[in-house]
């Protein structure tokens, strides 16, 4: 007869291991606050960065008209400070090989305060106000974003152009103020166009990369801009809203004719910076998260 054997114990297995608890655990101890942010920041991939700049855009192809020309004429007012500031260290700083180093940073100046106080500028809405339309590129779309550029476009030349007067007015500001802004835009009369439309290009890349970066940076924002718009101006790189403002000036102070102004450098600089911020970043980004943008749908 067979014994009775006392009962087997089941098989051993390996104990289980949890992949995120050990992570965390090589990781040390983190807070719920901190993993919170660790989470926040993880979301932030190239999909959620176009999302947020896209519904941006899609916010500023539905407002009013009249909402979008006070707004781009506050930041065309705005960017003068821009030229006015580098012009000012420009007037004050030895003439030096650094000299450029120094008075660059006075060209950050107005960009800072046009971002950060959500002014509209033409060069931000090539990236925001396109994403839209290559999301749903209808022609209810095409002309929303006809109209916003136009408009936005339109206003900013308005701001620049009036500060532009007021800077070659005499009197208004002190002289070594209108002779130094008047310096530092000289050298946009020695440009030819081609030379102007290949520099606004990288200008229009740049500013667009801009605005992709900033929901990154979060309390960084400050010092994003400040990079981002010091090396436009160390490269001698063509904006046409800050550009426009060195024409203008150089067209008031007779330095430079009207048509050769409008035709020599500002259609340069617009072509180019639609074709850096729209054609090439938008797109660009836009290819990067279209076949996840299909999944989803």
């Amino acid at each position: 007869m067979p014994r009775n054997l006392p009962p087997q114990p089941n098989p051993p297995y390996p104990p289980y291991h949890d992949p995120e608890a050990e992570v965390e655990q090589a990781a040390g101890p983190l807070t719920a606050d901190e993993r919170e942010e660790v989470e926040d920041h993880a979301k932030l991939r190239p999909l959620a960065i176009y999302e947020i700049v896209r519904q941006e855009g899609a916010e500023e192809l539905g407002r009013p008209w009249r909402s979008l020309w006070w707004s781009g004429l506050a930041a065309g007012l705005s960017i003068g400070l821009s030229v006015t500031t580098m012009g000012v260290l420009h007037a004050l700083l030895p003439d030096a090989p650094w000299r450029p180093l120094v008075q660059s940073w006075g060209y950050t100046v107005g960009f800072l305060v046009v971002i950060l106080a959500r002014q509209q500028l033409f060069t931000e809405v090539t990236l925001t106000a396109f994403l839209p339309v290559l999301a749903h590129p209808t022609g209810r779309m095409v002309a929303s974003l006809a109209r916003n550029w136009s408009v936005v476009f339109l206003a900013n030349m308005v701001g620049t152009a009036a500060f532009a007067f007021v800077l070659s007015y005499d009197g208004v500001l002190p002289p070594f103020v209108r002779s130094g802004a008047l310096a530092v835009s000289l050298h946009m009369a020695e440009l030819s166009a081609p030379q102007a439309f290949l520099r606004a290009i990288f200008s229009g890349w740049m500013m667009a990369m801009l605005v992709w970066l900033l929901p990154l940076a979060e309390t960084a924002r400050f010092w994003v801009i400040t990079l981002v718009t010091y090396l436009i101006a160390l490269f001698e790189l063509s904006h046409v809203v800050a550009g426009s403002v060195e024409v203008f000036l150089l067209v008031f102070e007779g330095r430079l004719g009207l048509g050769q102004g409008l035709i020599g450098h500002l259609l340069p600089f617009l072509a180019g910076n639609i074709i850096g911020g729209s054609a090439l970043f938008a797109l660009l980004s836009y290819g990067q998260v279209h076949d996840e943008l299909e999944e989803k749908a």
